[in-house]
Parts: structure tokens; sequence; C-alpha cells
């Protein structure tokens, strides 16, 4: 099983990128994020995305907006797709599947309303319980707008206050994991202090890899302890963002 989340930053803008790596790596799972698109504003080529049940989750306006979409070859039946009470502005979308709950997040960034952040953080921590607590098991992916820990914040933009890295936001990202889940990447990878997910556009930022780890994929506890792989696609598009990859044994 594999598993993938990438903040494409406007799908229309990379649609032929997007399209190229799913050809390329064939995941079972697809998590897309700041989508800026309504189902109607996509082109055919992604509406009726082949080998894939798809539900898009999108606005018009170009704000916002996450994708779902699972392998059909994977998964025979249409999976059931829906979105918990909180969500407002098309930032998650799940799908179940049997005892399997598969989910697509884009959580705000908080610089135009912290306090909004806040509360969806806060709303994120007991819709992890809850699924938790119904049976099922989650593999949540996205953009989750936090930096966990120093360690996934390159020095050079660690400043202090930054949002991103508050105690307050962090405190709400440690309790929405521990209510259950397993931070992939960084479980195979502990010491990698040089393991990040999004880069400025300014700079060269990219090329020297100064950048924040604030894409993931956690999942519940047994299934983390399957996990084989976590790649980070650094070189692959013109997303702000990189794809995250993991692989999980069965």
């Amino acid at each position: 099983m594999r598993i993938a989340t990438w903040n494409v930053n406007g799908i229309r803008a990379r649609e032929a990128q997007f399209l190229e790596w799913l050809v390329e790596h064939g995941p079972d799972v697809v998590c897309l994020q700041e989508i800026k698109a309504a189902p109607s504003q996509l082109p055919e080529s992604l509406v009726e995305l082949p080998g894939y049940w798809s539900y898009w989750h999108g606005a018009a306006g170009g704000y916002s907006g996450v994708s779902l979409h699972l392998r059909e070859e994977t998964f025979p039946e249409e999976p059931a797709f829906s979105h918990p009470h909180f969500d407002t502005e098309t930032r998650i979308v799940q799908a179940v599947v049997g005892d399997m709950v598969y989910a697509s997040v884009y959580i705000p960034n908080g610089g135009k309303d912290y306090d909004a952040k806040l509360a969806f953080m806060k709303e994120m921590e007991g819709y992890v319980a809850g699924v938790h607590d119904s049976g099922s098991h989650l593999i949540l992916s996205g953009d989750m707008n936090v930096a966990r820990t120093d360690a996934d914040i390159h020095p050079t933009h660690n400043k202090p206050g930054i949002i991103g890295t508050r105690p307050d936001e962090r405190e709400l990202m440690e309790r929405m994991i521990g209510a259950g889940l397993v931070d992939v990447a960084r479980m195979l990878d502990p010491e990698n202090d040089r393991l990040f997910t999004w880069w400025p556009f300014w700079k060269t930022a990219r090329q020297r890899n100064l950048g924040w780890r604030i894409d993931y994929i956690l999942a519940s506890k047994p299934i983390a302890r399957r996990a084989k792989e976590c790649v980070v696609f650094r070189e692959v598009g013109t997303s702000d963002h990189a794809p995250v990859l993991a692989t999980f044994g069965s």
C-alpha cells in the first residue's frame, strides 16, 4: 500500500506535473491540498482521473480545497466519501473502506486568522480520537502547516513567534498525533534535521533545501508499524510543496 500527499498550490497550474507523477508512481491513495478550484473548473483529464475513484472538494474563487483519490485496482468498490462537521472551507475529505479511514486535510496557515487555525486543530484532535473510538484505523495525510519541532524547520527560517512554530499550535499538533497516530516520516528517519517538504520561492531556497516540514502522513499505530519507506520528492513540480509518498507492507 502506497499513500501520497501533495499540496499542489493550484491543480490547474500543476495538471501535467501531477498526471506525470501519478502515472510514474501509481499510489494507492492520493491526497491533494490547495487545489484552488471547484469541480466544475477542472479539466476532463482530472475529473475522470483514469484508474481512480476521485472526490474533488473545492470551491470557486481559488481558495483552499482538497481532493482524495483511491486506486480502483486496490479498492474495487467505490468508497464512501464524506466530510467531518467542522469542515467549512473545503479543508478535509475522508473515505471509509471497511475499518480504514483515509483522509486528506489542509489545516489553515493561520496568518490571516490564527484563532481559526487553533479552532480547526482542536476539532482535528477530536476527529482523530473519534475515528479510533469507533474501532477504525486512520491514515491522515496533508499540509498541516505546523513544524512539529525545531528539527522540522531550517535554522534560517526559525524566527521567534513565527506562525507554524508557536507553542500552542505545536501542542495541538502533538495532541492530535497523541490521539493514536504516528508521524511516519519521523518514525523512519528520526535524526534527519533536513527532512523538509515546503520551501519559499525566493533565494533558491528549494535547491539549497532551506525549508520546513509541514506535510505529513500520519497513521494509526498498528498501520504505522507496517511502514517501510517515506520519500519526499524535492525535485518534483513547481508547487512550493513536494509530493510525499509512504509505503506500507501488508
